[in-house]
């Protein structure tokens, strides 16, 4: 493993879709993950992100924390969403044209840790008179499981398109 570097692990995709799972892409071998998502959907909305853990189900807890500030064009920036206590890592909004993100998670596989999200996104809003706007997220799951996969829900409607990889962070 070189220093520094970013390692492909995993790549997904899918269209029409009510969801997108991400599976055994997490393990000992990294801390960090770098994530990117590319995603199209018919109406702005968000998109919540959940862990899988390393049985293979979802963690459905009210122990995910998150929160988001807008940078919306041609309008002031705000805290966008921020909610404690909640079923899902809140990492993306769905764009109504393509969407571009890229998100870190810290420690997943660990379990003796907490995993940590972050993320940036740009995205076409199409809502309210907003056209372009830029997300920054922080999300964590206040639980030491072991986690070794990912899965993103749109909020509503399906995904049209969406297409993830995901690439280790090579530390030592």
């Amino acid at each position: 493993m070189a220093v520094g570097n970013l390692e492909f692990i995993k790549s997904a995709s899918g269209t029409s879709v009510s969801s997108l799972s991400v599976t055994d892409c997490f393990s000992a071998n990294y801390d960090v993950y770098k994530i990117t998502v590319r995603q199209d959907t018919a109406a702005a909305n968000g998109v919540k992100t959940q862990l899988i853990d390393s049985g293979g189900s979802v963690v459905i807890s009210s122990n995910y924390d998150y929160a988001l500030y807008s940078m919306r064009s041609g309008t002031s920036f705000s805290d966008a969403d921020r909610t404690t206590s909640t079923d899902s890592m809140r990492l993306l909004y769905q764009g109504t044209n393509d969407s571009g993100a890229t998100m870190y998670i810290y420690n997943p596989f660990s379990s003796s840790s907490f995993t940590f999200g972050q993320s940036q996104q740009s995205l076409y809003y199409g809502g309210a008179g907003i056209q372009l706007m830029g997300i920054k997220a922080i999300s964590v799951l206040k639980l030491t499981t072991s986690c070794t996969g990912i899965k993103f829900t749109p909020i509503s409607p399906n995904f049209t398109d969406i297409n993830v990889s995901v690439y280790g962070l090579a530390s030592k």
